[in-house]
Order: C-alpha cells, then structure tokens, then sequence
C-alpha cells in the first residue's frame, strides 16, 4: 500500500467531505427553527463550526476507511459517512406534516448549494492558473464531487434518510403512517446495497446515478469547468 499515496488522498477529502457532512445537519437545524422547532437551536447545534457536529465514526473513521480501502484496491468506492444526528421535534413544528418537508429537503439542498460553491472556487482559481494536476484545484474538484454523492444518496426515499423523510411528507396520512413503520428496515436496507455494490453489482450507484449525472452536467454547464 503507498502510504504517501493515501495521506494525499485524506488531505485532498478532509475538508470536503467534513462540510459535506456537518453543514449537512447544521441546514436540517437552522430549517427547523424558521418553523418553530428550537430543540437544535437551545442544544447549540445551529452552527457553522463543524466541531459542533462532528461524530468521531461516522465523520472521520469511517470515511478514512473507505478511502484507505479505495486506496488499496486501486479504485473509487462509494464515499460515504455521517455527522450527529441534529435533533428535530416534528410535534413542535408549526405545521408537522408540511414542514417535515422542507426540514428533510434542507440537508440535501445544502449539499447542493456547497458544490456550487466548490464549483465557483474551482472557476476562480482555473482561471488564476490552477491546473488539474494541482492540491487546491483537486480539493474543489473533490468537493462538488462528494457534496453530489451526499445530496443523492440522502434522497433516496428510504427511512431515515432525507428522501424517506420527504416521501412521508407527501404521502397522505394513512399511507405516511404505514411508509414510516419501514423505518427499522431503512439502515439495513442500506448496507445491504452498500455491501451489494461493494463486490460488483453496483445496484447504489445506478440508483444515484441520474441526479448526479444530471447535476454534475448542470454545473459543468454553468461554470464551464471539466471535474475530474
């Protein structure tokens, strides 16, 4: 294994992938607020600092992990982790049912709005110089890379991620109640595919392919900038 090869990998993600993850929860917080649900505000967990957010496994072993056994194979695995869940008391939002909507919705919208950001810096500093082979041009690269794969596998409508939280809020009552009493199945439903795709049968990544696909394209468009 070139040790050298995997430091510069972890430092190229670092930073990426923790705003990936925290800010993520953070925007499901600060949402929350706008419609009457203080619990994150009073726990200190509508910040910016991702400190506040940062779960030792799920933000930094984890992801580490996976790079590292990327690493050694010689190949791309599916980046993925998580951040302490920010608390949200549905009951004490104003309107429950529609506001879960918007709640859910803000955590991948985040992601979105942070790989356009990523793309601004990356036309910036294309156009002071920065070339594909450079530290700084590959961290921006990676950033609207990892925030894509973030904001599509969140939407997946299963329980709890943001994309089950989503089909709850649409669906009437009665079909809301039966979707969420999946909810214990919705983590082992997703190592599943994890585990599935990891030898071979990538079934995760034909499920995330499109809104990556369409919105990778999108801000190639916008920006007129080639991601590596």
């Amino acid at each position: 294994m070139d040790v050298s090869h995997l430091v510069q990998t972890i430092a190229i993600y670092a930073l990426p992938v923790l705003f990936a993850i925290t800010l993520h929860e953070a925007a499901h917080g600060f949402v929350a607020r706008h419609f009457g649900d203080m619990t994150a505000y009073a726990q200190g967990r509508i910040s910016l600092n991702p400190a506040r957010h940062i779960d030792l496994v799920g933000t930094i072993i984890v992801p580490i992990a996976i790079l590292a056994a990327s690493t050694l194979a010689g190949g791309a695995g599916l980046l993925f982790g998580w951040a302490k869940p920010v608390p949200v008391n549905f009951q004490a939002l104003r309107n429950p049912k529609r506001d879960m909507f918007w709640v859910a919705l803000a955590g991948p919208a985040a992601n979105l709005v942070m790989a356009v950001g990523w793309a601004a810096a990356l036309k910036f500093g294309t156009l002071a110089g920065l070339r594909g082979e450079d530290f700084l041009f590959e961290v921006a690269s990676v950033g609207i890379s990892v925030n894509l794969v973030f904001m599509a596998l969140n939407l997946l409508p299963i329980l709890p991620l943001d994309g089950g939280r989503i089909v709850v809020a649409l669906l009437p009552r009665k079909l809301a109640w039966q979707f969420s009493r999946l909810e214990p199945f919705g983590l082992p439903i997703l190592l599943g595919l994890v585990f599935i795709s990891s030898y071979g049968y990538n079934i995760l990544g034909l499920l995330l392919y499109p809104i990556m696909h369409a919105s990778r394209s999108v801000i190639e468009t916008i920006f007129q900038v080639y991601l590596i």
